[in-house]
């Protein structure tokens, strides 16, 4: 009877998920409906939109890792960063997209630069969206294999080595990205959004019902005091990186007598959670997650003003903080939890929530929080199937052979997007779940992931040098600055070497590489100030051809003037 209930839950959610997005497709009539639902979203729906969007499924049993791993609540000071770059983008960038009335935030560079600079920058968010969320898409289907044998089996346990073949993997894959697709797809943006609200509401109630599961289960909070004594000290919420241990690995490992300047800096960018790269990285990492990156910004654009878009994406960040201590002090209680209880300990530590939730909450309690599971997933997906679908529509099926095409036709073309990206996400989740049956060891999600890191920064580069100065950067010149960004940024962040490890892991071919020690390592929180400094310091060496300047301007006075079509057609 237990799995059942379990179950129950579970299909009422997906069901009433697809159901309330369908409704709201039925009168997406212009891509303006479908991309922006016409302006008129209220700022509180967009911030739920927000949550729901950037916390994935990686995030609902990756951040308890991080806390179960680290025992500590560190990992949060990384919000300050976020609440930094968030104030940025709500006072700065928000202003010349409101401005011009742009669709895709890439709209501004074809405004700002030209056509060449919003090609590439367009291009680099396709490629880098679709395959960040078609690895996001394998987390959930680990899970849901998993549920779908205790549930219906009776088979508990959270050994992953249990499950053979990619096929449970494939059938999970597909059921949560067509069911994600179809509601998308009807309803747009909207659907999206609001949607998004029920799952952001589900997913921290969720994160709360297992606090309280845990807390009466460890014994209560002094048992957690007793067990994680950090967490009465400083170091247990602030991490500078500068620690007694820390340096003395670091001059172990480097076979330093003492540390100059250089050597701390170099030990700065190297490390992941310090006040360092929570004040400067992170926030220049959200500065350009929220400014230049279509899937957070999209929402922001169905505000009908500026203030409300600023309000929606400041107080998103703001829930930020108890949204990451609430999960990473899950990571906490279950570390207690399993010093008082090893029978179900996992034997990565990234499992330790799935585990619990799979063997340990009770009845009912367990679809709730599996509920919770694939509503992150399924809010992320849904956030970037609609930017995907609105970026190709707008930024290249319009300019292009969409051109001279009705309003109808043109979401028919952002709908047909939907779907294709959804079978490009599906392709590559799967592929991801074959890679890893054929190699358990091979960690191929954190390197996906680190994509969006890799090209963020340059992106970013690009929109500092359009927004701060007045006539510096070029459409050439962009191409040439975006390039070099990029190449700075792998090199550095040891992707092709990464890479070349797991194809090399996966092909069985016994060959290694390694960075060379020369190199200096930069931890993937300093990988989007890397890419925007070197993308500025070349694009700033272009100047603005003045007609380029002159056009931005009529655009400005085009846009005041209450033309609110897509950006090519307002030529018509």
């Amino acid at each position: 009877m237990g799995p059942a209930i379990d179950g129950a839950i579970i299909v009422v959610y997906f069901v009433a998920i697809a159901a309330i997005g369908l409704y709201l497709g039925r009168r997406e009539n212009s891509l303006h409906d479908f991309a922006l639902a016409g302006r008129r979203v209220p700022w509180w729906a967009v911030m739920a939109s927000i949550i729901a969007a950037e916390t994935s499924a990686a995030t609902f049993l990756g951040a308890p890792g991080e806390g179960y791993e680290k025992r500590s609540l560190a990992y949060v000071q990384l919000v300050l960063g976020v609440i930094i770059g968030r104030v940025v983008v709500g006072y700065a960038f928000l202003k010349p997209y409101y401005r011009y009335r742009v669709y895709t935030v890439y709209d501004y560079l074809a405004i700002r630069f030209g056509p060449l600079t919003r090609s590439y920058v367009s291009a680099l968010f396709l490629v880098m969206r679709t395959l960040a969320s078609g690895t996001r898409l394998f987390v959930p289907s680990l899970v849901m294999v998993l549920a779908w044998r205790l549930l219906v089996g009776g088979q508990a346990g959270y050994d992953q080595a249990t499950v053979t073949g990619v096929a449970p993997y494939a059938a999970a894959i597909v059921v949560l990205a067509a069911l994600t697709c179809v509601y998308t797809a009807a309803g747009g943006i909207k659907a999206v959004i609001w949607t998004d609200l029920i799952q952001a509401v589900l997913m921290f109630g969720s994160a709360l019902v297992a606090i309280g599961a845990l807390l009466h289960q460890v014994g209560g909070l002094d048992a957690v005091l007793q067990a994680v004594p950090a967490l009465g000290r400083l170091d247990g919420y602030v991490v500078t990186g500068f620690e007694a241990d820390r340096l003395a690995s670091w001059q172990q490992q480097h076979g330093l007598t003492s540390m100059g300047p250089g050597d701390y800096v170099r030990l700065i960018v190297a490390s992941d959670y310090t006040v360092f790269s929570a004040i400067i990285a992170t926030t220049l990492t959200n500065m350009a997650a929220f400014g230049t990156d279509q899937d957070m910004a999209q929402r922001l654009l169905t505000a009908d003003t500026q203030a409300k878009a600023r309000r929606s994406l400041i107080s998103a960040a703001c829930m930020d903080l108890p949204i990451a201590a609430a999960f990473t002090f899950i990571g906490i209680l279950l570390y207690v939890f399993y010093q008082q209880d090893p029978t179900f300990k996992p034997v990565a530590n990234a499992d330790v929530f799935g585990a619990y939730i799979l063997n340990v909450l009770p009845v009912g309690v367990r679809g709730l929080v599996l509920a919770g599971v694939f509503a992150t997933a399924m809010g992320s997906l849904s956030a970037a199937l609609n930017a995907l679908a609105t970026s190709a529509t707008n930024d290249w099926y319009i300019p292009g052979p969409g051109r001279h095409r009705t309003q109808a036709e043109h979401v028919t073309a952002a709908r047909v997007f939907t779907v294709v990206f959804a079978a490009l996400m599906v392709l590559i989740a799967v592929g991801f779940a074959y890679a890893k049956v054929t190699d358990p060891s091979v960690r191929i999600i954190p390197v996906v992931l680190g994509i969006a890191g890799f090209i963020l920064g340059p992106m970013l580069g690009v929109y500092l040098v359009g927004m701060f100065t007045r006539n510096r950067g070029s459409d050439r010149g962009n191409l040439i600055a975006i390039t070099c960004g990029l190449g700075a940024t792998i090199v550095c962040g040891d992707l092709q070497v990464t890479l070349g490890n797991m194809v090399a892991s996966v092909l069985h071919l016994g060959v290694s590489f390694s960075r060379p020690e020369w190199l200096p390592k930069v931890s993937f929180t300093w990988f989007a100030m890397l890419g925007a400094l070197v993308v500025g310091a070349v694009a700033m060496c272009f100047r603005t051809p003045p007609d380029v300047r002159l056009a931005a301007e009529a655009r400005a006075r085009q846009a005041a003037a209450g033309d609110d079509r897509p950006l090519a057609l307002r030529d018509d």
